[in-house]
């Protein structure tokens, strides 16, 4: 029995340090991403704030640092670990119970530090967390923080490729992000609108299950009634929006809901952000610079007011569409759930939707987010955390819309079917999207 047990206590020792050594390769591997998508930004294009809702490529890099310093190092290891006092005050970001802030509309105001000085304080922190990681003493406590802290890594590495294509868009001469523009408008043809029927799902699952990371917000796991709904096979298309800005859609209220319809007259909205015409031909902004409208890719850049009212107009106008209207989340996760979570992410290099098409349902993950007709709220039985990082996401369940499915720009292994993303509904510089539903 003796001789067993210590069999046993030696493979649960090697189970422990492989886990130990798979945290430390993916803590690694994530925050050297980051550096990698700003190693082609000058300081001044890590600098610059195109707007109050972005935040500078160096602002992001550093703040993600922070977020190990302050959470997990400080914690394990002591305040003493601190690269500089100053820095909590420069690159908290809403974290109240921390304290003090700079102003977030201000972060482009930040010319020092000097991204060199941001890099070092990646590095330092790098540094200090491999010994947090190696060490027996500290390496356990501190895995959940490092799960989530990782997970808000891979969060900024999209809003930075966000923001610079934002900031990007505000200069006149239009740079490219990446000249490295994979595929053209050959790659693919969208297939005519088609539906997937989930005719008698009744009482369903909703949220994430105990097998692997989440945020809090994606839980807990509860059952939800769903009416027979059907789901669009593919994301709504840049041909298909090009026809309600034709059909007059936005000089329409009667497809509006009254918020969406002052925000779209005060802000003077007649496209989806970021395009333009140009020589009677639809152009946007991309991160491969200016380049012609794909038809067939799936439409981004859109706020939640412009998705549903395009749904209104879908349901009256377009083919195949009739009585079509946005998906709740609780449907699209319903009909995502236990499907293969790959697609258009980051880690193509594709950098821009493309083309959806094939049988059944396609694209649900990657290309564009997703929205839905659901408010963010919180789901029943919902806890905030103790402490600070109680104020990840549950302080943000109010006036805000739930996305699903990710983006072109979303890194590779971030996403699952419960991920919830969530902005205010008249946002439009993210990767966005939408997907029809409609009774069954």
């Amino acid at each position: 029995m003796l001789a067993r047990s210590q069999n046993v206590s030696r493979e649960t020792n090697s189970e422990d340090e492989q886990g130990k050594r798979a945290v430390s390769k993916d803590f690694i591997r994530i925050r050297n991403i980051s550096v990698h998508l700003a190693s082609e930004l000058s300081d001044a294009d890590c600098t610059a704030q195109s707007m109050d809702d972005a935040s500078p490529a160096k602002w992001h890099l550093a703040h993600t640092s922070w977020f190990f310093e302050e959470f997990v190092l400080c914690g394990a290891l002591g305040e003493r670990e601190r690269f500089d006092p100053d820095f909590s005050f420069l690159f908290n970001s809403y974290y109240e119970a921390v304290g003090a802030r700079h102003a977030r509309p201000e972060r482009g105001l930040l010319t020092r530090p000097s991204l060199s000085r941001v890099l070092d304080y990646r590095a330092h922190v790098d540094a200090r967390m491999e010994i947090a990681l190696d060490n027996p003493a500290t390496a356990e406590s501190i895995q959940a923080l490092v799960a989530l802290g990782l997970a808000h890594e891979q969060q900024h590495q999209e809003l930075l490729l966000t923001d610079v294509l934002h900031l990007f868009s505000r200069n006149p001469l239009r740079p490219a992000y990446s000249a490295n523009l994979r595929g053209n408008e050959d790659e693919g043809i969208a297939t005519p609108p088609s539906w997937t029927a989930f005719a008698d799902p009744g009482i369903v699952s909703i949220g994430h299950a105990d097998d692997g990371f989440a945020f809090d917000c994606e839980g807990p796991e509860h059952a939800a009634l769903l009416r027979p709904f059907a789901l669009a096979d593919r994301a709504v298309t840049n041909a298909e929006w090009a026809a309600f800005i034709a059909a007059g859609g936005y000089e329409d209220s009667s497809y509006w809901l009254s918020d969406g319809w002052a925000c779209a007259q005060a802000n003077g909205w007649t496209a989806p952000l970021y395009w333009e015409r140009r020589g009677g031909e639809w152009v946007s902004m991309t991160l491969h610079g200016l380049q012609p409208v794909p038809m067939d890719a799936p439409v981004c850049h859109v706020s939640f007011y412009e998705a549903d009212a395009f749904a209104s107009w879908a349901a009256i106008h377009l083919g195949d569409c009739e009585g079509a209207r946005l998906p709740t989340e609780f449907e699209w996760e319903h009909a995502a759930r236990g499907r293969p979570v790959d697609g258009n992410t980051l880690g193509t290099d594709m950098l821009r939707p493309i083309p959806q098409g094939g049988s059944g349902l396609s694209g649900l993950f990657g290309d564009v987010w997703e929205w839905t007709a659901s408010a963010f709220l919180p789901y029943p039985g919902f806890r905030p955390s103790d402490g600070a990082i109680g104020e990840y996401n549950g302080k943000f369940m109010s006036g805000q819309n739930v996305l699903r499915g990710g983006s072109c720009v979303t890194p590779d292994g971030h996403l699952r079917a419960s991920y919830r993303n969530f902005f205010h509904p008249d946002k439009r510089w993210q990767f966005s999207g939408l997907r029809l539903a409609r009774d069954f």
